[in-house]
């Protein structure tokens, strides 16, 4: 009997032991569930935004390098546009500028002589008067006593103005013919003066010519003869 109790007794001790055993293995709780679900969840997010960083950066890269490209190639637009508005400034500059080279080489000679040789350069219009050889010098009278080449004759619209009568050599001197504005003012010959006299100093007009160097002068003076030119 003592022995049985004591199978009794021990069997008991062994299935309490093996109760034991079964607590100490706990089942998971929902705290832990959840705890393990919030891991794995920020761990998943950790991922999604290390990507999300690489992707922005990525893209603020492309979005930088494309920046630089379009400013490059506005200052090079820029450069461009300035340059194409300094070059029509220019193009417009130059034609409103007038220089010697827009006229024909007879208009700057006209001018260079009146500037050279002009008595009043204060006039309101250059007439220019082509004179063949043979025309007498003296038109309105009777005395035969004519150009032995063709001349120009240069006068301004008023007898204070003057006149210059010259022939050119082709080599940047003139033969000056020292013609009156008028003859006897303006009047028939006077009875006191012969026809000989008269001869006699047309002729000695044409031999004794002047040769006179005609220097290029400025040019600024010289177009604005040449504006006021009027050519017979």
């Amino acid at each position: 009997m003592e022995k049985l109790l004591h199978i009794i007794y021990f069997t008991a001790a062994l299935f309490m032991l093996v109760g034991c055993a079964d607590n100490s293995i706990e089942e998971p709780t929902t705290d832990s569930l959840e705890n393990d679900s919030v891991l794995e969840s920020t761990e998943e997010d950790t991922i999604e935004t290390d990507g999300n960083i690489s992707t922005s950066e990525l893209v603020e890269s492309d979005t930088d390098a494309a920046n630089d490209i379009t400013l490059e190639e506005s200052v090079n637009n820029d450069l461009e546009s300035t340059s194409s508005e300094n070059s029509d400034l220019n193009a417009n500059d130059k034609e409103d500028i007038e220089t010697l080279s827009q006229y024909s080489s007879e208009q700057i000679e006209y001018a260079r002589v009146w500037l050279k040789l002009g008595p009043n350069q204060e006039v309101d219009e250059l007439s220019v008067q082509h004179i063949p050889a043979g025309t007498p010098l003296m038109p309105d009278d009777d005395i035969d006593v004519s150009y032995p080449e063709d001349v120009i004759q240069l006068r301004g619209s008023r007898i204070v103005d003057g006149i210059v009568t010259y022939s050119g050599n082709g080599d940047g001197t003139i033969n000056v013919y020292n013609i009156p504005y008028r003859w006897y003012g303006g009047f028939s010959r006077p009875d006191n003066v012969s026809a000989g006299e008269i001869r006699e100093e047309m002729e000695d007009i044409i031999k004794n010519t002047e040769v006179v160097y005609v220097e290029p002068g400025n040019d600024e003076r010289i177009i604005e003869l040449i504006n006021i030119l009027n050519v017979y």
